[in-house]
């Protein structure tokens, strides 16, 4: 009797666990609402398998920075036979220049570069390089129609000054600096040789930057007097606050590194900025593939050519009446009040002019109103 019982018991007990777990995974499916089975009662329904959905990713535009693309190489072209020749003269920035105005006016067929840049020399050691016998063998050869001079980064040392060493920008110094300067200039005003003068950049050495700086304003203001070119290029390659940068925008407008790793020299970059600010100077003796003193009258050739005009009209007029040399800038920002020359002798109008008579139409024609 129990032997059945215990038969009967297990039958059922089988049979309920078997299709159970057979089909446990067809339960899943099986809609809420559906009745519930012995196992459901005894162990709870069964959990329903939540699947992880794949989170799409939003795409991410990448877009492409606006970059200035360089303008395309320049084709070398051969140089005329008769061909203007400009010449660099001065210390290794120099050397650099050279290399920057050959590419410049590669496709100038009537504008040579010849190089005369001399490392480690300068205006002070004259017993290592003499600058100014060098400059007279070279007009007594004529080998140059215009010459560029940059020069200055190894004249911080002491000036011999009747057989005294004399410190550097102490005021014996300058006398003497002063004094070498002129007679180099001097040199090519008497050969009729236009010139332009760079000045010196800032450097990163602070100390020796502002050494540069004063030995800068000393061939500043001896090119002024010589009626030469002077390029002042200090503020270009300095931050807001007149401090030195190394980075800057090149002729493109794109910023790169302007200088090299010693702070003092420029790089390939740096140097073609300055052949373009050589440019901008040259235009005023560079014409038609020739170099030429003489100053282009904007008037000529029209009926206000023949007006007797007030002496100073610009920078060009200021050379032909061999005032102080033309400054020259790199731009068109207004000229500071601290850099106004303020003790000019202004020559008065001839007394003959008749300002009534004026022709109509020109600015100091005064018209009488009548009532």
């Amino acid at each position: 009797m129990f032997k059945r019982f215990f038969a009967i018991f297990l039958i059922c007990f089988v049979g309920v666990i078997f299709p159970a777990n057979v089909f446990a995974q067809q339960r899943i499916e099986v809609a809420q609402n559906s009745s519930p089975t012995l196992w459901d009662l005894l162990f709870g329904p069964p959990k329903e398998q939540v699947v992880p959905q794949k989170i799409k990713k939003p795409t991410v535009r990448r877009v492409a920075p606006n970059v200035v693309s360089a303008p395309p190489e320049k084709v070398e072209i051969a140089k005329a036979p008769d061909a203007s020749r400009l010449m660099v003269i001065g210390d290794s920035l120099a050397v650099d220049l050279a290399k920057s105005l050959t590419r410049f006016y590669v496709d100038d067929p009537n504008l040579v570069i010849i190089s005369k840049g001399v490392g480690s020399s300068g205006f002070v050691r004259d017993d290592f390089y003499d600058w100014g016998e060098a400059l007279k063998n070279e007009i007594e050869l004529d080998s140059f129609d215009i010459l560029v001079v940059f020069m200055g980064i190894n004249d911080r040392q002491p000036l011999m000054v009747e057989q005294t060493s004399a410190q550097p920008l102490s005021e014996a110094w300058r006398g003497a600096y002063t004094q070498r300067l002129s007679e180099f200039l001097s040199q090519l005003a008497s050969a009729n040789k236009p010139v332009i003068w760079l000045g010196m950049p800032p450097m990163a050495p602070p100390k020796f930057s502002a050494s540069l700086a004063q030995i800068s304003a000393l061939q500043k203001l001896a090119s002024f007097s010589a009626g030469a070119d002077f390029i002042d290029i200090y503020e270009r390659f300095t931050d807001e606050n007149g401090k030195y940068i190394s980075q800057g925008p090149d002729i493109n407008g794109q910023q790169v590194l302007m200088r090299k790793s010693d702070g003092i020299h420029f790089s390939r970059a740096g140097s073609d900025k300055l052949a373009f600010y050589i440019n901008q100077s040259l235009k005023g003796f560079y014409r038609s593939g020739t170099i030429s003193l003489a100053i282009i009258d904007p008037l000529e050739g029209t009926d206000a050519g023949a007006l007797q005009r007030l002496p100073f009209q610009g920078l060009g007029q200021l050379r032909l009446l061999q005032v102080a040399g033309a400054a020259l800038t790199i731009n068109k920002e207004a000229q500071r009040a601290s850099e106004l020359l303020l003790d000019l002798e202004i020559t008065p109008a001839p007394s003959n002019i008749n300002f009534s008579n004026a022709p109509l139409g020109r600015v100091d024609a005064f018209v009488e109103l009548k009532e």
